[in-house]
Formats: C-alpha cells, structure tokens, sequence
C-alpha cells in the first residue's frame, strides 16, 4: 500500500519527484531549489569520491604506503591544499557558468535558441568542470609523489581515474535530475532538437563504464603491477574485494540514477495518459527531458492537442449537422448519394414571423428563436430524432434516420405534442404550426463532392410541409397524417384522433387524411 501511494505522488509530481517542486512556481524560488539541490548534490559527491580515493590509495591498492614520512609533505600538505583551492574554484567557476548562461531564467523571459541549448547542455558542462578538477588532482598527486617513488605512480594514477570517472558519471545524472526545472522552462518554448549529447543510449554506455570498464581495467592494472612488484595474497584479495564492493555499490546507485532518469519521464507520460482517459481537459505532460524522452513527452502533447482539436472540430460538426449525422460520417466516410428509408418527418414554423421581424429590433428576434429553437431542438434530441436543417423561423426534424428507431412514427409525433405543451409555457410570446408526416423517403449526401449536406427528399417531407401550412389554420396548431398516427405504436397512437373528412393537400394529387391530438 505505501508502495502504491509512493508510486501515485511520484507519478503525479510534475517533474518527476516533489523535490523538483512545480513549474508554476516562481523564477526566484525555482532558481533557489535549484542552486541549492545542484551545490548540495555535488558538494557530498565530490567529498564521497575523495574518501574513497583516499582509502583507496592508502590501504586496499598494492604498492608503498604513501602514508609514510618521505610522503607526508604530498599527502598532508600538497593535496589537502589542492582540494581546498580546487573546491573553491569549482564553485566559483560554477556559478559564474550559471550566472551567465542561465541569465534568460534568473530575468524570467523566454530564451533563445542559443540560451535553450547551454541550458539543457548544462549538466555536461557541469560534468566537464569536475573532471577538470579531478584531471588536476590526479596529476598534482601522481606526479608529486611519483617524484618520491616512481613505484606510487600507477596506483595513484588509477585511484584519481576510478574517482574522477565515478564521480563525473555520478555529477553528471544529478546535476541533469536538479536541473530538471530549468530544462522545462526551456522546453516550453519550442523544442530545439539535435542537441542530444547523451541521450538515453549515452546514459547506458555511462553505466558500462563505471559499472564495467573502469573496474575491470582496475583490475588488470592490479594483476599487471603484481608481475613487477611483490605482492601477497591478502594484498591482492583486498584490492579485488575492494573494487568489486565498491563496483555492485556503484554500478547499482548509478543503475537506479540511469534507470530513474528513464523512467521518470515514461510515468509522466503514462499518467497524463490516464488523465487523458478520464476526459480531463487540462492533461499536459510537462517536457523537462533533452533526450528521445523528451521528444516522447513534446510528441504525446501535440497528439493530445490534436485529439482535443477533432473533439472541438467534430462538437462544432455535431452541432451544425446532428450529432448522429456526425457519428455517421465518423464511423463510414461519406459519400454522394442516398438509399431509401422508411422516416417520419415534421415541419415547424412561426406564424407571423414576417411581421415580428419588421417591428422589432435584430436583437429580439434572435433571442426569441433561439428561445424556440432550444424546446424544438431538445424534445426532438429526446425522442432521437434530428434537426435535419433551421430555415430562417422553420426547422425540419427526421427521425429514423440516419439512425434507424424502431418507431419513427411515433417518437415523431411524441415529440411534436411535447413541443405543443412546452412552447405556450417557455416561450408564450410566439405560436409554432407544426406537420407531421410519415413514408418512404430518400436519405443521403445531396450536393457536390466539395460541399454537401445530409438530407431526405421524398413524398413524406413535401406532405409535411403541406401539412405545416394548413396547421396555422387549425387550433391545435398541430396536424399529421393518418398514415403516421397508423404507423405508430399503439401507445402515442392513443393520443391521436382521426378526421371523418380528408383534404387535397397543394400540389399533391392523393387525398390525406388527417390526425390531430386529443389533449
């Protein structure tokens, strides 16, 4: 369980752990944690790697103690004084670096290109100073007490590589974790790629060489100076199980170093990937990474900037053409032509629209239908239909396509006394006629391969139409067709009554007989 909870804070500290802190922080708090995580961190690495050294040079490597007298003005005065001046100018040298190319962060304004890279290069460089310094200390103590006896010289010489080389490796992976935060405020401003130094086969080669190459040439130099020089048993089984110790202790603190250095930023992604999943609108993966890493974190937020697009592009398409003329032309690409369907259809209209408009302001017309619109447009959503198209004060509603219902008819006319009931109540200052017919029509893509539109054309829509008009005349303001109330379930059927006498729509040439409802 704690385990799991370890997991989950790791996951969600945006920059990988909570000592980082968060992007949002400010520049002069970040730039603090920062400073103070990088000198911390190489001040007691640096320290860690002299004692071993030291350890190294005077008890488990085979050769003269250089502990003795002749050696004591080398070891007590020359190197002591070495690691103070080189402790001092390292800082020194350090912070100017910082203060110079890092100038961009501490002005809080965005870097250029030139800055983006010494930013995100700053651990190498970093990593270049300490092995420079570890560089001069390896010669000023070989050649200082090589010069008293030339026998100390391979020992010495190998302890300051196995050192500087542990060290740097060990530099290098934390000043890259500390400076995590200045890499992401780099990165927010454009992804400059082809800067890698290292990338994440560089950090594997890394591990190989303090975990593999260095102590095994440190072996090898032990065997080989044990041809020239006497050396016991003892000697040479504390030297190997020494360098071995020291080689598991290290190869597995630099393995997790490397291994978390790869990981963080894969968790970043996994987690932002659930946030994704949960529909939350604020998932973004925060880019801290130089390496193919990074450009894995950059990658997922432009594909989740692309997803919220063409969830943006198909809401607005939705919205415009119906949610289910949407989904199907997701789902099937969309070509010209129709097929015939089996659809119920009604019409709605203002009456006297014509005159609304003339006496009042654009702006009242607007908000009253769209006041109308919103009870059209939601009974028909209701009863799954669709607004197939607004004609200015009209609408056409289809339902049983696209979509197939299994009672187009009556969901049709269940719909149309629910817009009945609701329209004198919501939005009493208009009157609606609605039509409502039902048949066998043509549903398709009408129009040019550039530009079309889902429509239905056929006897059903012209018949509602007609129907819309000699509605206006009617009370009910609402009539259908006979053959949509026969068409329909026996329960909305019931709310329906059937006229004795039938009509001669215009411009048709059958009869019609028509329906009205009861309540």
């Amino acid at each position: 369980m704690l385990r799991q909870r370890h997991q989950r804070v790791r996951a969600a500290a945006p920059l990988g752990s909570t000592l980082l802190g968060s992007p949002s922080e400010s520049s002069g708090i970040q730039r603090v944690r920062v400073q103070l995580l990088v000198t911390g961190l190489l001040v007691v690495t640096n320290l860690v790697g002299s004692a071993i050294v030291i350890a190294l040079v005077s008890v488990v490597i085979p050769g003269p103690n250089v502990l003795a007298g002749e050696f004591a003005l080398v070891t007590f005065v020359i190197v002591p004084s070495y690691i103070a001046f080189a402790f001092i100018v390292g800082v020194i040298w350090t912070t100017r670096i910082g203060i110079r190319e890092l100038n961009w962060a501490i002005e809080d304004r965005p870097p250029t290109r030139s800055e983006q890279v010494k930013a995100l290069t700053m651990p190498w460089r970093l990593t270049a100073i300490q092995l420079a310094m570890w560089i001069g200390g390896a010669i000023v103590g070989t050649v200082g007490l090589g010069i008293i006896d030339v026998t100390t010289i391979p020992k010495v010489a190998f302890t300051s590589v196995f050192g500087g080389v542990s060290v740097g490796a060990f530099s290098y992976l934390l000043a890259e974790f500390a400076f995590r935060p200045l890499a992401a405020r780099a990165l927010e401003h454009g992804d400059p790629r082809r800067i890698r130094l290292a990338g994440v086969t560089g950090r594997a080669i890394l591990t190989w060489v303090l975990g593999t190459a260095v102590p095994v040439s440190g072996l090898v130099i032990i065997a080989i100076f044990s041809f020239f020089h006497a050396t016991t048993t003892n000697q040479l089984a504390v030297s190997i199980v020494a360098i071995g110790g020291l080689t598991l202790l290290f190869g597995l603190l630099l393995t997790k170093l490397g291994a978390r250095a790869t990981v963080d930023p894969i968790r970043s992604v996994i987690h932002t990937m659930s946030k994704v999943e949960r529909g939350e609108s604020d998932a973004y993966v925060v880019v801290y990474d130089g390496t193919e890493l990074g450009e894995l974190q950059s990658g997922f937020n432009r594909m989740v900037d692309g997803l919220a697009e063409r969830e943006r592009i198909r809401e607005m398409f939705g919205r415009h053409v119906g949610h289910e003329v949407a989904e199907a032309a997701l789902r099937r690409n969309p070509r010209m032509g129709g097929e015939e369907l089996s659809v119920a259809v009604f019409f709605i209209d203002l009456i006297g629209s014509t005159q609304l408009a003339a006496n009042s302001p654009p702006q009242e017309v607007v908000s009253l239908l769209n006041r109308f619109f919103d009870v059209v447009v939601d009974e028909v959503d209701r009863f799954d239909g669709i607004i197939n198209k607004f004609e200015g004060d009209a609408a056409l509603a289809i339902f049983g396509a696209p979509v197939e219902l299994d009672d187009p008819a009556g969901q049709a006319l269940a719909a149309a006394r629910a817009i009945r009931r609701r329209l004198p109540e919501e939005v009493p200052d208009c009157d609606a006629a609605m039509g409502v017919a039902y048949g066998v029509s043509v549903a398709g893509n009408i129009g040019a391969r550039q530009r079309f539109e889902y429509t239905v054309i056929g006897d059903p829509v012209n018949e509602a139409a007609r129907l819309c008009e000699l509605a206006k005349t009617v009370p009910s303001r609402l009539v259908a067709s006979s053959r949509t109330v026969d068409s329909a379930d026996d329960s909305e059927a019931a709310h329906w009554k059937l006229a004795e006498d039938v009509v001669t729509l215009r411009g048709r040439s059958e009869p019609t007989r028509l329906a009205t409802p009861l309540d």
